[in-house]
């Protein structure tokens, strides 16, 4: 089992390079035993996600010491009540989706004397069932999290409908990007990493592609 999530990655890498060679590969490890995992950490892989606080915590605490490159993406909505648990565990936050949560992280990042870097998730569909800061509202957003709560802004991330319009999505996604002059875009799984990328994707999140089918 081992070499062969170290194969997927190989074959991952390659089409991700035929397309920029500069994204960052983040493997989606949620649900997976750092069994699992610990093969790719060996191989040289820095970057993961996860999208549960607690699976995270029990997961990658110790890991985290012995490794001090690995980067660990959240990637999961984000309570306001786990804020406290997760700083300095994980080095970057793709779900920001409200003023209550940027004010927590605030808090907690002057507590503990740590920045994450950190992606406003856009709700770039509209879509009433789905998290995220409307575009209309995200200017304004973004300026309180930077100027009010001194967060650290690297980008925006989004997870756009399950339609034939995906590409649209993406399209706009880096055209916010861009006229908010920030410089990195999540966005990307394992089935639509390739349009992504090529509508400036910086980071993709690819689970299975990597470690094969989930059991829950």
């Amino acid at each position: 089992m081992d070499h062969i999530s170290i194969n997927n990655l190989n074959l991952l890498k390659k089409e991700v390079d035929l397309l920029n060679k500069d994204v960052n590969i983040i493997a989606v490890s949620k649900t997976f035993s750092i069994e699992f995992i610990k093969p790719l950490i060996s191989y040289g892989h820095i970057h993961f996600g996860e999208n549960k606080v607690q699976e995270a915590i029990e997961k990658w605490t110790g890991i985290k010491k012995d490794f001090k490159n690995i980067k660990l993406h959240l990637i999961g909505k984000l309570q306001t009540n786990k804020v406290k648990f997760i700083l300095p565990l994980f080095d970057y936050i793709h779900s920001l989706d409200s003023e209550k949560l940027a004010q927590k992280i605030s808090l907690e990042q002057k507590k503990v004397g740590f920045k994450p870097k950190i992606f406003i998730q856009v709700n770039i569909g509209n879509e009433i069932q789905k998290n995220g800061i409307d575009k209309e509202n995200l200017n304004k957003f973004l300026k309180i999290c930077q100027k009010d709560f001194d967060l650290d802004i690297i980008g925006l991330m989004c997870i756009p409908p399950n339609n034939d319009r995906v590409e649209e999505y993406f399209k706009e996604m880096n055209e916010l990007r861009l006229k908010h002059d920030l410089k990195e875009l999540s966005m990307g799984m394992s089935n639509d990493f390739k349009l992504a990328i090529q509508n400036k994707a910086t980071f993709i999140r690819v689970g299975s592609k990597i470690f094969g089918t989930r059991n829950i």
